[in-house]
């Protein structure tokens, strides 16, 4: 693994799809034919272009596959990342303790995968990233190139909600909140040049998003003031809170959404 000597800049330009490398790359790959096309690059993946394309090494990204490995390549490539503006956005199988103690380990199994099967569908349909599986969570983000990551975001979490049932007149088929962060963190590649290197984001921002999460009920979106502002829900007039959050003095700002039945 190399350290781009100014790498910083180059992942920023990057991230946020200002690259003069990455433009040009836009321009070349939408010449190969065939879609569907990384939301990113262009490199397409069907067709004749998929040939062309695979000589590139451009494949599907393990993190969403409506992208290209594009991101993970270079980590692999570069040492190093940048602070960019994104939103996170965490979801969590609410009371899984008392869940798994009520059914059989297969039959929680079953139903966890369930769960991880919608939630990165519905995820990966939005453009996010996904970050991890993790226990009975899924954590995801939202690169700044999507201009309207905030929104998304949400947009998201109404549809995991209504995908898992919270609202509907039969009750959800299995209990979930959701946290909503936006602002900066680090994203780039961690990890040891000579074994393993994933590509993620780390801070603050990743923090109160998983605080948020811990916080929210089973049927609850809660979303920090950043990603109400930044996702113009103004005009809703969501429910405000004042959260204490762990690890905090001060309490925090909070919007409330949930999907109406």
């Amino acid at each position: 693994m190399e350290t781009h000597p100014d790498a910083e800049e180059m992942w920023r330009a990057e991230l946020t799809g200002k690259s003069p490398r990455l433009r040009h790359l836009r321009l070349w790959l939408k010449l190969l034919p065939s879609e569907p096309r990384c939301k990113l690059c262009n490199a397409p993946f069907h067709g004749l272009g998929r040939p062309i394309a695979a000589i590139l090494g451009r494949q599907r990204s393990r993190k969403n596959p409506r992208f290209c490995n594009y991101c993970e390549t270079i980590a692999r490539i570069y040492r190093g990342g940048a602070e960019v503006e994104l939103t996170l956005l965490f979801v969590d199988v609410r009371g899984s303790t008392t869940l798994a103690e009520r059914v059989t380990p297969s039959e929680f199994s079953r139903l966890m995968n369930r769960f991880y099967d919608v939630a990165t569908r519905v995820l990966i349909d939005s453009d996010a990233w996904i970050d991890k599986l993790v226990g009975d969570e899924v954590i995801a983000f939202y690169l700044p190139f999507l201009e309207d990551h905030a929104a998304r975001a949400v947009r998201a979490g109404q549809e995991l909600m209504r995908a898992t049932g919270q609202g509907g007149p039969g009750g959800p088929w299995i209990p979930v909140g959701i946290g909503i962060q936006t602002g900066t963190a680090f994203v780039g590649a961690i990890g040891s040049a000579e074994t393993v290197t994933d590509f993620t984001a780390l801070g603050d921002a990743v923090n109160v998003a998983a605080r948020l999460v811990s916080a929210a009920a089973a049927g609850e979106i809660l979303m920090s003031e950043a990603t109400y502002a930044a996702a113009d829900l103004a005009s809703e007039n969501l429910e405000r809170r004042e959260l204490t959050l762990k690890g905090r003095t001060e309490s925090v700002g909070v919007r409330v959404l949930r999907v109406a039945p």
